[in-house]
């Protein structure tokens, strides 16, 4: 195990200033580290492809660049690195988590690639090596990337295993400049967070019920918070797949127009993929409501910010066509939003960051809540007790 100084100072001299990424839990040291330094330039990407582009154009202008990634991320990532870094010959470093490593104890959703990660990047023409776990194999760890980069000019990886970087606190507060304006140029602030995720959650239960609703969390904490307030078969906790519990709540509330659907989301999740807003402005019915918890982080992975303090997510929304959009705090607007909104609706309810103590994980595995849920809603298929 090493220090993130230890890789960090060695790439630094190397000319590596510019990071992008997306966090993971294995690269938390790194990133807190980055984020803390003043010298240092990150860029916190709404998803793994960007961050690619991010850093190839950084690279491109002869600033040497580090893309930063979890493996369930990667697929995230394939088509930059297939249709730019390949086909413009633009080198940039990669580090990716090897989540779901053989033999290692890690969350369902990270199996397969934890099996076909080094396989990808063979696909891709990727040279990669294992992360140093040492600080005496940094040096040359890197400078075999560099020159394979110089030789190549093309990506290098850094596969990362757990533990290889002991843990690192965040010592930056940072938070983007820019201010969300409405579309008559007005500037939207709905106030200060007042409510925790497990209130709003909570709100959300009790506007729901068994059978004639949907109720759809997000990846993180959202999904472990919800099983824990109630584990009801309507429920659907996405574990992987982030940024996607609004398109897969679209697709649902589509095939069950007699059903009330409500994704749970977040705004790292919500930045993501969020060209889907205007999938569900179009298409979305009156069954459909999202409440995006903002909380201005990745809080599962370290609390590391997001740039949502600096966009409308309502503004948005409204833009792409959802039928009520608007941003609060309070309990009321919640309450509000819960009872009398018609869909596609949006409310951005700004929260507070917090986890409770000895947060459950669920203890069903995905296809047993995924089967629970198709029963609850009277559905039934030959692939359904596979």
């Amino acid at each position: 195990m090493i220090e993130a100084e230890d890789f960090i100072q060695p790439a630094r001299a190397l000319g590596f200033n510019t990071w992008t990424g997306v966090p993971c839990s294995f690269l938390t040291p790194f990133i807190n580290r980055i984020i803390s330094d003043p010298g240092m330039t990150y860029v916190s990407s709404a998803n793994e492809g960007d961050a690619v582009a991010t850093a190839s154009g950084a690279a491109l202008a002869g600033k040497p660049a580090v893309a930063m990634m979890q493996n369930s991320g990667l697929g995230n990532a394939v088509s930059p690195l297939s249709s730019l870094n390949w086909v413009f010959r633009i080198p940039i470093l990669l580090i990716i988590t090897l989540r779901g490593e053989s033999g290692l104890q890690d969350e369902p959703q990270h199996e397969l690639m934890g099996q076909i990660t080094a396989g990808i990047l063979d696909q891709l023409q990727i040279p990669w090596t294992w992360f140093p776990r040492s600080a005496a194999e940094v040096e040359g760890a890197l400078m075999v990337a560099c020159w394979q980069m110089e030789k190549t000019a093309r990506p290098y990886a850094f596969i990362m295993r757990q533990g290889s970087v002991a843990p690192g606190t965040l010592d930056s507060d940072w938070s983007s400049d820019a201010v969300p304006k409405s579309p008559d140029g007005g500037l939207q602030s709905p106030g200060a967070a007042v409510l925790t995720r497990q209130q709003a959650l909570q709100c959300v239960l009790e506007h729901t019920t068994e059978t004639e609703s949907v109720v759809i969390g997000t990846t993180g904490y959202t999904g472990r918070e919800l099983f824990a307030l109630a584990d009801r078969p309507n429920h659907f906790y996405m574990v992987g797949s982030m940024g996607c519990a609004a398109s897969f709540g679209l697709g649902m509330s589509l095939a069950l127009p007699g059903k009330q659907v409500v994704v749970v989301d977040g705004d790292g999740a919500a930045l993501m993929r969020m060209g889907n807003f205007a999938t569900i402005g179009a298409y979305g019915g009156a069954n459909f409501l999202h409440l995006l918890l903002d909380n201005s982080m990745h809080e599962s992975t370290g609390g590391q910010p997001t740039v949502s303090a600096s966009v409308s997510f309502a503004a948005v929304a409204a833009a792409c066509g959802y039928r009520e959009a608007r941003a609060a705090v309070t309990m009321d607007a919640l309450r509000q939003f819960m009872t009398r909104t018609t869909g596609p609706g949006l409310l951005h309810l700004r929260t507070c960051s917090g986890v409770p103590a000895s947060l459950p994980r669920p203890d069903l595995r995905p296809h047993q809540v995924r089967t629970r849920l198709m029963r609850n809603l009277g559905v039934s298929t030959a692939w359904m007790d596979t």
